[in-house]
């Protein structure tokens, strides 16, 4: 499955969600340690939903960059 991430940049470090998984966010020192750590709550959360005889929600969000006059 491919489930789309916002990566933030926050006080001090990175935050990441799943906008698709309610719940399921991760930090990091960087983007890319946001990006794995986020990758790894991904699976955590699948884990226990599965675990827990839940419904594992099929990624919907859909991810588009736009240019703005600044």
């Amino acid at each position: 499955m491919r489930y789309a991430i916002v990566i933030e940049k926050a006080e001090g470090n990175y935050s990441a969600y799943v906008p698709d998984l309610p719940g399921c966010v991760a930090t990091g020192s960087s983007v890319a340690e946001a990006e794995q750590e986020v990758r790894e709550a991904i699976q955590f959360h699948l884990d226990g939903l599965r675990e827990d005889g839940a419904d594992v929600p099929q990624p919907s969000s859909q991810v588009e960059c736009v240019d703005v006059a600044a």
